[in-house]
């Protein structure tokens, strides 16, 4: 994630808008303080915040092996 910051930014700010982007510099190396920051921002528990970035990451996960996966011609 930390080596393609920009793109997965601007993943997260789609889906949680009240991401600041001068807060990000120190929280895309600490997952514990980018969850407490998501949570603030986005009137959530911690723990819900935590499901929603591991939500997040499932989903992208997915997407990105779908991505990658060979295209089969008929």
């Amino acid at each position: 994630m930390t080596q393609n910051w920009s793109l997965w930014f601007s993943r997260f700010k789609a889906q949680f808008p009240n991401l600041d982007e001068a807060s990000m510099p120190f929280l895309k190396l600490d997952r514990m303080r980018f969850e407490a920051h998501l949570a603030e921002t986005h009137d959530m528990t911690l723990h819900e915040a935590r499901e929603a970035v591991d939500g997040f990451l499932y989903i992208e996960t997915l997407a990105r092996a779908e991505e990658n996966k060979p295209s089969v011609e008929a």
